[in-house]
């Protein structure tokens, strides 16, 4: 029987590759995995609990803070930096080549060696993460790359002993197509959050807000988020 951890930030990429494994494995072959970074606020970690809890599956937490106490990644609760409130685009415009601000050193590398030491323990053969097309895009998030999922996944199966490989189901997708398959699959984004500022209501300016809109406008969808619900305990 196959196994698979979900690494999950609560917001709509994750959530969405949880309904996508959750319809192709059974919630009883799925595991949610949240990692705590050192982030600005902890609604995430709580949205992907509650998004855990509605599907009634495991979820665990893990806490990597301590290797980001150095970083100025403007995502981060020691940053000098502000969160910056303008499109990706018009970031990487004013990068000069680097990546975003909001960009957390390696991340997602991190956290998916991580995952596969877990992944193994828990016997897991299968780790999803929800990377997509537009993040990867200019390398604003170059850990979100197609080429950096297939260089980890190689990695993760050699030093697993081809016992866990690693899948970016929408790595060759747009946040709109990553939307548009949650909507089909039920994908309780109400219970979601993606805002970097972390307050009650979404500020609706930085990048991952400006993002999400655009993807559910795409969709002629409501955001829950816009009708005034929240990502409260369930």
């Amino acid at each position: 029987m196959t196994k698979v951890m979900v690494l999950s930030s609560g917001g709509i990429d994750s959530t969405t590759c949880l309904a996508l494994a959750i319809e192709k494995y059974g919630k009883e072959n799925v595991i949610s995995l949240s990692i705590w970074y050192g982030q600005k606020h902890d609604r995430e970690i709580t949205a992907a609990a509650n998004v855990a809890a509605y599907y009634q599956i495991e979820h665990r937490q893990l806490d990597l803070t301590p290797i980001f106490k150095n970083s100025d990644c403007s995502l981060l609760k020691g940053s000098t930096q502000e969160i910056p409130e303008e499109s990706y685009a018009t970031q990487l415009a004013k990068a000069e080549g680097k990546p975003v601000s909001t960009y957390v050193p390696f991340r997602n590398g991190l956290f998916l060696s991580s995952a596969a030491s877990l992944a193994i323990i828990d016997g897991c053969s299968i780790i999803y993460y929800g990377a997509h097309q537009d993040d990867a895009s200019g390398d604003a998030y170059p850990d979100c790359s197609d080429a950096f999922n297939q260089a980890m996944n190689q990695a993760i199966y050699l030093g697993s002993g081809k016992q866990v490989h690693i899948e970016a189901p929408f790595v060759a997708n747009t946040k709109e197509e990553v939307v548009k398959l949650g909507l089909e699959l039920n994908a309780p984004y109400h219970l979601t959050y993606s805002c970097y500022q972390g307050g009650q209501i979404p500020c609706g300016k930085c990048g991952t807000c400006i993002q999400r809109a655009q993807a559910f406008s795409a969709n002629n969808a409501i955001d829950p988020a816009l009708k005034g619900e929240t990502n409260e305990s369930v």
